[in-house]
C-alpha cells in the first residue's frame, strides 16, 4: 500500500510516498515560506513527477505534533481533505518519533529537540537499533536545564536532532554525553513520518479523517494569553 506522508510542523516542509519499506519519492523545502503556500503544490508536483496518481494512495500520514501550532494545523487539515475524498485511513505520527526513524540502520540513542521557546524544548528520547525504534520517554515539553540533567545521568551518548538541536547543544554540550546530528538528518522530513506510519499501519493503528486531530503539548499562545488575562482579572 502506498502511503502519502506530510511534514509541516516546523520551518521545513515536505511530502513523501512510501510503499512496502521503500521510499518512492520525496519533496523537501526549508525556505521559510508559509506552509499554506508550499505544502499542497509540493504534493501535486511530487505525485505528478513520480507519475503516481492519487488513486494509488491507500493511506495518508501526517506529523500531527508537537510543533508550530499553525504548521501542525496546516498539515492535519491537508490530510483530512485528501483522505475525506477517498475515504482512506489516516495515521497521525508524533513529530519526535518521525525524526528518530531517520536514524534507522544502526544502533543510536536519539534525543529529539524542537524549539518550544522560553528555554524549553519539545523532546523525547529513543533507542534505535536496526529498523526498530524504541521509545524511552513520552513526548514532553521541558526546560533545557532539566533535559541536560537527565542526559548527564545517562550512560549513553545521545545524538541530538531537530530544529531546536543547535539551540539545545548550547546547554546540553556541557554534559559531555551529546553529539549534534549532521545537517541532512537534523531537520524534520516526511520520509520519517512515512516510516513511522508504516509501523503503525502494520499494527492496525489508523484513524478516519474525522478522527484525525493535532497533538499539542501546550495550549496555543492565544489560549495561554487568555488564561493569563483571566487569572489577573480574577485576582483584582
Amino acid at each position: 500500500m502506498k502511503i502519502l506522508a506530510l511534514e509541516s510542523t516546523a520551518a521545513a516542509a515536505g511530502a513523501a510516498v512510501w510503499e512496502d519499506g521503500r521510499l518512492l519519492a520525496e519533496a523537501y523545502q526549508n525556505i521559510k515560506l508559509t506552509h499554506s503556500q508550499t505544502l499542497l503544490p509540493m504534493v501535486r508536483d511530487l505525485l505528478r513527477n513520480a507519475q503516481i496518481p492519487m488513486s494509488q494512495i491507500g493511506c495518508f500520514a501526517v506529523a500531527a505534533g508537537p510543533g508550530s501550532f499553525t504548521g501542525v494545523r496546516i498539515g492535519v487539515a491537508a490530510v483530512k481533505g485528501m483522505a475525506f475524498g477517498k475515504n482512506a485511513p489516516c495515521v497521525p505520527v508524533s513529530t519526535l518519533l518521525a525524526m528518530a526513524h531517520l536514524f534507522t540502520g544502526g544502533h543510536t540513542y536519539v534525543c529529539t529537540a524542537m524549539d518550544a521557546r522560553c528555554g524549553q524544548v519539545y523532546n523525547a528520547l529513543f533507542e534505535v537499533c536496526g529498523d526498530t525504534v524504541t521509545r524511552l520517554t513520552e513526548d514532553r515539553a521541558l526546560p533545557l536545564t532539566e533535559l541536560a540533567a537527565e542526559l548527564a545521568a545517562s550512560e549513553h551518548t545521545w545524538v541530538v536532532t531537530g530544529d531546536g538541536a543547535e539551540l539545545a547543544m548550547k546547554t546540553l554540550s556541557a554534559t559531555g554525553k551529546v553529539v549534534l546530528a549532521p545537517p541532512h538528518l537534523r531537520w524534520q522530513h516526511a520520509a520519517g513520518v512515512a516510516m513511522a506510519a508504516q509501523d503503525a499501519l502494520n499494527r492496525g493503528e489508523t484513524v478516519t479523517d474525522a478522527q484525525l486531530e493535532p497533538f499539542y503539548l501546550r495550549p496555543p499562545q492565544a489560549e495561554r494569553e487568555l488564561a493569563l488575562k483571566k487569572r489577573k482579572e480574577d485576582q483584582k
